[in-house]
């Protein structure tokens, strides 16, 4: 079925010598044909109808390396390629196939959906997958938007920079993939009278004639949050989420200062300049799975509102199990971890959106990491007992076992490898350590060390050395009265 979908069977009295695309939204499953790229790098499509007598949909040779070669270049200038799968069809049948591929799009399940990759075209030497579903998602996996070549090379040198000088700081790859820079660049301004050297970031924008601009992101004291920012005026949350974990924390409709279309967007303040950045909603990509932790669909919708989301539990690349807050970052596109002074901030609004989200009874959570309490734990657990769970899986797939705990006052539970009350046994003195906890802490006299001086060794229970010996052999004799 597929291959008819893709691969019309052509008239005999009517073979074209070209074929056109068809691209698949993988965001909003709508199927059109391709007209284009325009000057911005966004795709230019059509809706299945018969097209106009002025318009024309793009064209491509169907010879395997003329092909190869045109998808390529065409699919490096566009701006979010990821975000569309692509079919090359017969322009002669073009419309027809557009309306059965989609009518099969409706209808397909997730396994027939995967088939049609059997069918997608991709760039020339592209052999990454185009859909990214974990938390290594990040600017690395994204296809170059530019070439060296386009870059204004002189303009480079004006501010004392080169190809070569870019390599070194590892700055090259971000910039060809359409990004910021990830680090500041020293750069140096002659003016002829005057001579100024600054940090900035770079990146690469198409401008308006199609040539490709170098831009400078100077660092700013502080991001201006009382003017308005692409028409959104910011309430005093979104002030202080934007200085504290910079992320604004939800989507808001912007507006396009050339076009005035509304943008639903989400807002983030680049960390290395202070400068505020926009990404629109409709691109963001949630990952299925962070660090071994699948999200749920409110978990996912949580970080699609751009909203901060608290894992619990997730394995680092050492094996290592960790907490820490996500969120989806504008400026770097994709969802980030938080880790800094701010973690206790971000807890306080999980732990808060938790409680909103909970139950009116306040009940404890049944399921955790996956695995379902039987009746016995969990009334134990809502109890606020320690319970033991095992048949958990980490990551990488090993199982593992642990105590868990539930804290009334906090709604949160707490994971431990050891049964806390064991730690606290543990934590105790043992008999090895007695003495010296209690002459050096208690202040207590063990007869065998009384005259010594130094404070006592770990495990010490007797002098140690010829001088603490000497030492407590002077016993003092007592003082009487003289007759």
């Amino acid at each position: 079925m597929e291959n008819e979908l893709i691969n019309p069977q052509e008239p005999n009295d009517l073979k074209p010598s070209t074929d056109t695309l068809l691209v698949l939204n993988i965001h909003t499953n709508q199927v059109e044909m391709v007209k284009g790229i325009d000057q911005d790098g966004n795709l230019q499509k059509v809706p299945p109808r018969e097209k106009k007598d002025n318009e024309q949909l793009i064209r491509v040779d169907k010879h395997g390396d003329l092909f190869s070669n045109f998808f390529s270049n065409f699919y490096r200038q566009l701006k979010n390629p990821t975000h569309f799968n692509f079919f090359k069809v017969s322009e002669y049948d073009a419309v027809n196939t557009t309306k059965d591929l989609q009518k099969y799009v409706d209808q397909a399940s997730p396994e027939e959906k995967e088939k049609l990759k059997d069918y997608e075209v991709l760039p020339k030497n592209n052999n990454n997958p185009k859909n990214q579903n974990t938390m290594d998602n990040n600017t690395e996996n994204q296809e170059y938007r530019f070439q060296p070549e386009q870059i204004d090379w002189k303009t480079m040198e004006k501010f004392g920079l080169n190809q070569e000088k870019l390599e070194k700081m590892n700055a090259m790859d971000s910039l060809l993939r359409g990004f910021k820079t990830n680090t500041l660049i020293p750069i140096t301004i002659n003016l002829g009278t005057a001579v100024s050297k600054m940090d900035v970031r770079l990146s690469l924008q198409t401008g308006d004639t199609g040539q490709v601009a170098v831009h400078l992101h100077g660092i700013r004291k502080e991001p201006n949050l009382n003017m308005k920012f692409l028409g959104h005026e910011f309430s005093d949350e979104d002030k202080k989420n934007l200085r504290e974990s910079g992320n604004m924390g939800r989507v808001v409709d912007l507006v396009n200062p050339k076009t005035d279309e509304i943008i639903p967007s989400v807002i983030s303040r680049d960390r290395l300049t202070n400068e505020l950045v926009a990404y629109r909603a409709e691109y963001m990509k949630i990952p299925n799975e962070i660090k071994g932790i699948k999200l749920d669909e409110h978990q996912k919708q949580t970080l699609l509102e751009g909203g901060p989301l608290y894992l619990e539990g997730m394995t680092s690349k050492k094996g290592e199990l960790f907490d820490a807050t996500v969120q989806f970052n504008a400026d770097k596109r994709y969802v980030e971890f938080l880790f800094n002074n701010n973690q206790n901030q971000q807890q306080s609004q999980y732990h808060h959106n938790q409680q909103q989200t909970q139950p009116t009874d306040k009940e404890a959570p049944k399921v955790f990491r996956g695995k379902e309490l039987d009746d016995s734990q969990y009334e134990k657990f809502k109890a606020g007992q320690t319970v033991y769970v095992d048949g958990l899986t980490d990551a990488k797939g090993k199982a593992y076992q642990g105590y868990i705990t539930f804290d009334k006052e906090t709604f949160k539970t707490d994971f431990s490898f050891n049964h806390p009350n064991k730690l606290k046994e543990e934590a105790k003195p043992t008999e090895d350590h007695k003495t010296q906890t209690a002459v050096n802490t208690q202040g207590k006299t063990n007869e065998a060390t009384k005259n010594v001086k130094e404070p006592l060794e770990s495990k010490q229970q007797q002098p140690v050395n010829k001088q603490q010996e000497d030492q407590q052999k002077k016993v003092r004799k007592p003082r009487g009265r003289k007759l």
